[in-house]
């Protein structure tokens, strides 16, 4: 398992989502995928993604207005 860092500091609603859900495409199952994003929005956004799709938000934090949002990619079956 593996954790590839997305940055997507200073995009605003929809650009940190659509890009997350780009480089999700390429990770194998399993994988996590962490998300720096300066948007406000992107917290109700990741939720909402995750609750959509099934990948499982593991975490979320916000430090000095970055929040950090670690998403685990679904099994396939």
């Amino acid at each position: 398992m593996s954790e590839t860092v997305l940055d997507v500091k200073g995009m605003t609603c929809p650009l940190p989502v659509l890009r997350a859900n780009r480089a999700l495409r390429s990770l194998e199952a399993g994988d996590r995928l962490r998300v720096l994003a300066t948007d406000r929005a992107a917290v109700a956004d990741f939720q909402a993604y995750c609750r959509e799709t099934g990948h499982a938000l593991v975490a979320m934090s916000e430090e000095s207005g970055v929040y950090s949002f670690v998403i685990r990619k679904k099994e396939t079956k």
